[in-house]
């Protein structure tokens, strides 16, 4: 399969249900991959409706300019510059945002990219490859104490501080230049790890979300959306692993909640301050057969949050 087809889109359907489009409104589809969700969502839009989608990935942008529908803009450009891609458009509030986290498909399946240890391949793993330092280059001069936290915090690796020490030795006889060099570098470092997960998965996870900054983009552009979604709108994101959906319910949890008052204080309920975000739902999972037909929608969840109308909001 090719193009936009050779990607399985996760939560599809529920995710641009979750949106509850208006013929037309304006959304923002903030990590195109080969345009799944983009692709829904212009199948509903009016004619008077507009998506604007972003990525950083160059071969996502190239397959998003193959759309020609005049209500698309794609835009080569990371999530966390939300608010400036918009004023660059001149546009204001919009009626959704959508965020679909991680690594896609095809950029784990295309072995130049070093993503995945499945590949004997140039340890590259940035998801702009027009900017910026490749997995080899960091690891040729990182700190051990830096790769050792990095490892500890974006992989949640127990064994961080034995396969940091590992690669600084390793380096000083030969440059870390590809994934297999790597992941048989941390299976020899990692003593135990559980059944069908291979030693290098944790560590290869930390490394790419450091060297492409997710969490920080992440909690740079959940600020942004709020700002920019109208009374009503919709944001909905999907994230991969615990780290993200973390950040993601906390951040929901606490918009919603607004602005905490002292229990002790005598104001009526109706003047409490009101969230400027309402929780839509419980979390969303891949029901089972979507499961099994694409195995990496088992780590997935959804959660979906809409813009209230509060006072200057």
């Amino acid at each position: 399969m090719s193009g936009e087809l050779s990607h399985a889109t996760v939560l599809l359907q529920e995710a641009v249900e979750a949106l509850q489009l208006k013929t037309e409104g304006i959304y923002v589809d903030g990590t195109f991959g080969r345009g799944g969700h983009s692709r829904l969502i212009l199948e509903r839009l009016g004619p008077s409706g507009r998506l604007i989608a972003l990525d950083k990935d160059p071969a996502a942008v190239a397959a998003g300019r193959g759309i020609r529908d005049a209500r698309f803009r794609m835009v080569h450009g990371g999530f966390a510059g939300l608010a400036e891609i918009l004023d660059g458009l001149e546009v204001g509030k919009v009626d959704g945002v959508l965020l679909d986290l991680g690594v896609s498909s095809p950029q784990l399946d295309d072995e130049a990219r070093g993503f995945s240890f499945r590949f004997d391949a140039p340890l590259d793993m940035r998801m702009d490859t027009s900017s910026g330092p490749t997995a080899a280059q960091w690891l040729a001069t990182v700190d051990e104490g830096l790769l050792g936290e990095v490892i500890r915090d974006y992989g949640e690796e127990r064994f961080a501080k034995q396969i940091a020490r590992a690669l600084v030795a390793a380096r000083k006889e030969q440059p870390i230049t590809t994934t297999r060099q790597l992941s048989q570098l941390v299976a020899q470092a990692v003593r135990t790890r559980e059944p069908g997960q291979n030693p290098a998965t944790r560590t290869f996870q930390a490394i790419r979300i450091y060297l492409n900054q997710e969490l920080d983009e992440l909690a740079r552009v959940l600020p942004q959306c709020v700002d920019r979604l109208r009374a009503g709108g919709r944001l909905v994101v999907i994230s991969f692993h615990s780290l993200e959906d973390r950040m993601v319910k906390r951040f929901m949890r606490d918009t919603a909640q607004g602005d905490k008052l002292p229990r002790s204080l005598p104001v009526r309920q109706a003047d409490v301050p009101q969230g400027r975000l309402r929780l839509v739902g419980r979390a969303v999972r891949a029901s089972s057969g979507e499961v099994a037909a694409n195995p990496r929608a088992r780590s997935a969840v959804m959660r979906v949050a809409e813009r209230t109308g509060e006072a200057g909001g």
